[in-house]
């Protein structure tokens, strides 16, 4: 007997699939991928195939382990995997040890992904994890594959070691301009992170293509320029630098806008994204480096919490506005029985 599923009405039918808004992601992220690839070279090709194919074979020797056959894995394939290992690999410096990829990925999609029932199963995003777990075990790895990339920054110099997040919050200001912290070019940082307009065409098109709303990264990108401004008391010279250097174009684009971790009404979002760029912005100060990952992983924890409380509005139901009207003619419609009643 097949098993039959009931929901309540209105039963909407859409055309979009995850295997196609996942393709539109990997699609997205290819101008930041090639990108990364001309500033660091080989290496940094390296680094997202290895990421890119350990990803998708962790995937299907999983499900192979399930029994599932592998005509039905193939055809089931969603390109999910593939976006775990492409955003794993761009949040990893490109001269990172070949292991690091490799294990982190086989990390993210068997324990953080598959052990939880598979896509849309996960309760944190499956890349953010394997970026933390790599920084944690392979932390001497990771600072040693910090290097200057092979394009020449604007103003003719090339910063290798610390990226300027560090520098910057470690209060010892930034050494290139701001036209190179945009286009990425002399700065050291992660495969993907650097190239600012690379990030930008990819975040467009997703938003042409309704992947994503535009305001969320506008909100968590713009909120934290604008705490770290206070919490350097009021220096707006601090607001581009900010949101410029560090992964935040990367993680407030293509991570924290991840649909299964992220709440699911509009206005948990809005408390989600501010939350986001608050605890960013106070936690870069308080730890004196980048806290991206971290503080999307926390905030994934805390979707849970943010949808018991933030629930979305049923369709058919009175929105904010006609709620407070209802109550407020409720108000004096009691209020004129008690006038009546006080007159007999």
């Amino acid at each position: 007997m097949e098993k039959v599923i009931v929901s309540d009405s209105p039963h909407i039918r859409g055309k979009r699939t995850t295997r196609g808004i996942m393709l539109d992601v990997v699609i997205a992220l290819l101008p930041a991928a090639v990108m990364g690839c001309v500033y660091f070279g080989v290496k940094a090709f390296l680094t997202i195939l290895i990421s890119v194919v350990a990803s998708v074979a962790t995937e299907f020797v999983y499900s192979l382990c399930l029994k599932k056959k592998p005509l039905e894995i193939v055809k089931s394939f969603d390109f999910t995997s593939v976006v775990t290992g492409l955003l794993l690999a761009m949040c990893l410096p490109s001269h990172v040890a070949w292991y690091v990829p490799l294990i982190s990925a086989v990390f993210a999609i068997a324990v953080v992904k598959m052990l939880f029932g598979g896509t849309g199963k996960n309760i944190v995003n499956p890349a953010i994890t394997g970026r933390i777990f790599a920084f944690i075990a392979f932390q001497s790895a990771m600072v040693s594959g910090w290097v200057a990339p092979t394009i020449s920054a604007l103003d003719g110099s090339v910063t290798s070691g610390a990226t300027q997040l560090t520098s910057m919050l470690g209060g010892n200001g930034y050494s290139v301009s701001l036209a190179d912290m945009f286009l990425g070019t002399g700065m050291a940082g992660c495969i993907g992170e650097t190239c600012k307009l690379a990030l930008l065409i990819g975040g467009i098109y997703l938003v042409v293509r309704k992947v994503i709303k535009w305001q969320y990264p506008v909100i968590y990108i713009v909120l934290t320029g604008f705490v770290a401004v206070c919490l350097e008391k009021f220096d707006f010279s601090y607001f581009m630098p900010s949101i410029l250097s560090g992964g935040l174009f990367l993680g407030a684009i293509f991570m924290a806008t991840d649909y299964v971790t992220s709440p699911n009404s509009t206005a948990g979002n809005y408390v989600y994204f501010v939350a986001l760029g608050v605890l960013t912005a106070v936690l870069r100060k308080a730890t004196g480096i980048e806290v991206v990952s971290f503080v999307i992983l926390l905030m994934n924890l805390i979707v849970p919490l943010i949808n018991a409380y933030v629930r979305p509005r049923p369709f058919g139901a009175p929105g904010f506005v006609e709620r407070i009207r209802t109550k407020m003619a409720e108000k004096k419609a009691k209020a004129a029985n008690k006038e009546e009643g006080g007159k007999q």
